[in-house]
């Protein structure tokens, strides 16, 4: 069975191997980081997220490296240390929040952002959808 843990270490690993196969592979791991985390990401569909994140997320947010818009840039979420994209005000909730965005931690916080960042400035109240919500975190895999 694959671990969260065992999962992020191949994904440490993949960053290491060429641009187009570790996109590949970080997309099949956010699949595979949400099938152990108990949602319905074995049918997890990339394709399926990029038109979620046009019509729910692309208002606030891009998926161009550096530029942000009322959220932060979401190129590279997979792996990125939370609160941390350059020239973003980020609230003091989320500077505090100690993790590293995986499948399972996009996914706990897509369902409801603020259970997990209570003062976030996001106001979108969260994708409820388990596999909508899968397809997505699939799609921001890829985004590397």
């Amino acid at each position: 069975m694959m671990t969260i843990e065992k999962a992020q270490r191949i994904i440490e690993g993949a960053v290491e191997g060429n641009r187009r196969s570790c996109r590949m592979r970080r997309s099949v791991i956010a699949g595979l980081l949400l099938a152990g985390s108990g949602s319905a990401a074995l049918a997890a569909d990339p394709a399926a997220g990029e038109k979620i994140f046009k019509t729910q997320c692309a208002i606030c947010h891009t998926v161009v490296a550096g530029q942000n818009r009322i959220g932060p840039t979401l190129f590279g979420v997979v792996g990125r240390k939370a609160g941390s994209v350059p020239d973003f005000h980020y609230t003091a909730d989320h500077k505090k929040l100690d993790l590293t965005w995986d499948a399972a931690n996009l996914d706990k916080y897509l369902a409801n952002p603020r259970a997990m960042v209570p003062d976030t400035s996001m106001v979108y109240a969260g994708l409820k959808d388990d596999a909508q919500r899968a397809d997505l975190v699939a799609y921001l895999g890829t985004l590397h």
